[in-house]
């Protein structure tokens, strides 16, 4: 039995034995790292020595009887937008390349009491902008399914190091859809809860309304058993929900009778590959004969999403990182005066794609078109909404593609902004609605990729759709979980 191929379910039951260690399945994880590692590029920081000493602690804890949270000895992985007490958060960013934290997110601090081995830092697109990764300041990461493919973003990091069997299982962040893709990418299940669900304190801000923290893994199970981990209400963060937080490892055993099923029109478009929109299809099939009421469902609005997005995200962007100026924290470029240190610090240290959305919400919420961009965008947001809640009250979960294509090629869409901002299309407007949102493994391309289905349901129906992705798994059974991961110099591993 290879460890790193583990479930994160399977881990804890093995661990809850006592027929493997915690050190040992660290150990596994640290030796696929080492292995892979240099071509995939998953991580910007390595936390070994870190990641060895809370399986060690977890382990003498274990054996003295104590009863530990089931997840207790399962490592992670952490996006590097995510602060970590005396471990450098960079956002895939040189403005940030040496900062360090002096506090924990709530999310990593719940993760350290539960006992969870933090196994490194995961690249990014630069603050959370972009969709393939090659938006890092560093490197770009790499698909595992296939080197020459990106792996989605901006948490492509934590997908990859998931996908390729370098961690159980992973944090990310999701705006609009930067879980969510990446996971269709990868082949992985995806899930951006609803909005407050999750504490954002210690998350390093690109647009406040819409950022969420997630989780990338390889099953429902294994995210239901993590979101049973970082959910709840957060006294440092205000706009988390105060709702319990249920136990959403159970699933009914009932199936899925009489479940009303809206798949979006807009989500199973003829513009998008067809290989995408058969296997959402497939799965789309096996709901209905399994006894789930089917009906198409339209929303119009998706349409205006695209565009409400990429006005509001990037106005917010502006905002927050107006306070990286070389003043309070964070790279210094210096200058002879103020003004031309301000300049040369966000010149030198924001990558291109950080400008232009800096550039357009300064431009968006200037004097003389704040009505006319900003305050129309958050208007459509409200009708985006709203067509939501009526959906809603016609059916319990809405479904369609995640992605309108599988991976792309790196390089192919870097210098086209639109296209890059087009892969994108389906998850915008959940985000924009603030409603939970899974995409789950639907297929395999013929070239061998993976393909994603998107579940959408009302705000804090997380457990349905992890109820649906679990029985869509029994029924159809496991799609390839990862990959061999094929190797330049030829052979796999």
């Amino acid at each position: 039995m290879k460890i790193y191929e583990q479930t994160a379910a399977k881990l804890s039951k093995l661990l809850q034995k006592k027929e493997v260690s915690s050190v040992e399945v660290v150990q596994s994880f640290l030796d696929r790292i080492e292995l892979i590692e240099p071509y995939l590029k998953s991580f910007i920081t390595h936390t070994p020595a870190m990641a060895l000493d809370m399986a060690s602690t977890v382990d003498n804890r274990r054996a003295g009887g104590e009863k530990l949270h089931p997840l207790a000895g399962v490592p992670i992985a952490i996006k590097d937008n995510i602060s970590t007490r005396g471990l450098r958060t960079t956002c895939a960013s040189r403005i940030l390349e040496n900062y360090i934290p002096p506090y924990d997110a709530t999310v990593v601090e719940t993760l350290k009491q539960v006992g969870m081995p933090l196994l490194g830092k995961t690249n990014m697109d630069e603050f959370a902008m972009g969709s393939s990764t090659e938006n890092s300041a560093f490197y770009p990461s790499r698909n595992p399914w296939n080197l020459e493919r990106v792996p989605g973003g901006s948490s492509g990091g934590s997908a990859v190091a998931v996908s390729s069997g370098m961690a159980p299982l992973a944090l990310g962040s999701d705006t609009g859809g930067s879980i969510r893709q990446p996971a269709s990418l990868c082949g992985l299940t995806g899930l951006r809860p609803t909005y407050g669900r999750v504490s954002r304190y210690g998350l390093i801000a690109f647009a406040s309304s819409l950022d969420q923290i997630g989780t990338l893994s390889l099953t429902a199970l294994d995210s239901a058993m993590l979101m049973n981990v970082i959910s709840g209400y957060d006294l440092f963060d205000s706009t988390t929900l105060s709702e319990p937080v249920p136990d959403y490892t159970v699933f009914p055993e009932e199936g899925i009778k009489k479940l009303k099923v809206g798949v979006i029109k807009e989500n199973i478009s003829e513009d998008f590959d067809p290989e995408v929109t058969a296997a959402v299809m497939k799965n789309i099939a096996l709901l209905k004969e399994s006894g789930a009421e089917v009906d198409e469902v339209s929303l119009p609005l998706i349409d205006y999403g695209l565009g409400a997005y990429y006005l509001i995200a990037p106005s917010e962007a502006s905002s927050n990182l107006g306070r990286y100026d070389g003043v309070r924290y964070g790279f210094n470029a210096g200058g002879e005066s103020i003004d031309d240190m301000f300049s040369a610090t966000r010149g030198r240290g924001f990558g291109p794609e950080v400008k232009r959305r800096i550039m357009i919400g300064t431009y968006a919420l200037s004097a003389g078109y704040f009505d006319a961009y900003y305050l129309q965008a958050m208007k459509v947001r409200t009708m985006i909404r709203r067509e939501y809640e009526a959906a809603f009250k016609r059916f319990d979960i809405l479904v369609g593609a995640t992605t309108p294509t599988p991976a792309f090629k790196i390089d192919e869409k870097i210098d086209d902004p639109l296209q890059m901002y087009l892969s994108d299309i389906c998850n915008i407007t959940d985000s924009l609605a603030g409603v939970p949102s899974l995409s789950i493994p639907s297929g395999i391309s013929s070239g061998g990729l993976p393909l994603g289905m998107q579940l959408t349901a009302s705000p804090l129906k997380e457990g349905l759709l992890l109820k649906v992705a679990g029985f869509l798994e029994r029924e159809r059974g496991h799609l390839p979980l990862r990959p061999k991961v094929k190797l330049p110099e030829g052979g796999e591993v």
